[in-house]
């Protein structure tokens, strides 16, 4: 069974295209094409369901079309619609490339040290409704809700799941 933890997501299926099982898909990041991983994780009611791909095409810079081994008709492309897409983390981190960039919803589960406060908690959530993204961050007591930028981080290490922030004094 795969975990929550295991994953993060890069997008949504949003409809059928054509009556060959084609899916418009939105992602967010287009690890899919860049990292070598024969599936997607899709979320079926609240369950982490893998999905092979068959082949992809960019539609628009954010927008690709997808086929699915055993999605081959478009009744059960349209069942498939408005699902969550996820990547598995462990494909991910296989990556040596330094100018990986990840999204925000990768660091979900990581846990978050300042260079002054130290260890301030892990990211519960991503708050991306409005303009600023926001890390949602919980410890045992204290919650911490910091804008998610680059200008922030110092260092990052994806095996350990764990980044490094240099935060403005009085932000916390």
């Amino acid at each position: 069974m795969i975990k929550d933890s295991e994953v993060f997501k890069i997008g949504k299926l949003i409809k059928p295209h054509g009556i060959k099982g084609e899916i418009s898909f939105a992602f967010e990041n287009d690890v899919f094409d860049r990292v070598d991983c024969p599936y997607l994780i899709c979320s079926i009611d609240g369950i982490l369901v893998p999905f092979f791909i068959e082949e992809y095409r960019f539609k628009g810079k954010e927008t690709a079309l997808i086929t699915f081994e055993d999605i081959d008709d478009e009744e059960k492309a349209r069942r498939m619609s408005g699902l969550d897409v996820y990547f598995p983390r462990k494909y991910y981190e296989e990556e040596t490339d330094e100018d990986i960039e990840y999204s925000w919803n990768f660091f979900i589960g990581f846990s978050v040290t300042d260079k002054i406060a130290g260890k301030l908690g892990v990211i519960e959530d991503i708050d991306d409704k409005t303009i600023n993204t926001l890390f949602l961050i919980k410890d045992r007591e204290d919650e911490h809700i910091i804008p998610a930028t680059e200008d922030f981080i110092e260092k990052i290490d994806a095996k350990k799941k764990m980044i490094y922030l240099n935060l403005p004094e009085g932000l916390i």
